[in-house]
């Protein structure tokens, strides 16, 4: 990781890949273990809607079509959770 450079995009994927998670889409990276707990995917993806709030018009055209997209994503599989 010390490559990696703190970006917006990094938040963006850090927190839709904790919801990802959350919604048993991938696995625990730490325990390798898959599980769905749908309050924190909601809160996650909460996050998300909450950020793209609070920046509005202070993102790039990419940065605001990313963050969109991948709130559509997430709640589109949130909603396909059983």
């Amino acid at each position: 990781m010390d490559n990696m450079e703190a970006t917006f995009t990094v938040l963006i994927m850090s927190i839709g890949s904790s919801a990802a998670m959350a919604m048993g889409l991938q696995a625990d990276p730490q325990t390798g273990k898959t599980e769905v707990d749908k309050p924190l995917a909601r809160f996650n993806i909460d996050l998300l809607t909450l950020l793209k709030d609070k920046t509005k018009n202070n993102l790039t055209a990419d940065e605001t079509n990313f963050l969109d997209a991948v709130i559509t994503d997430l709640k589109n599989k949130f909603i396909a959770l059983k």
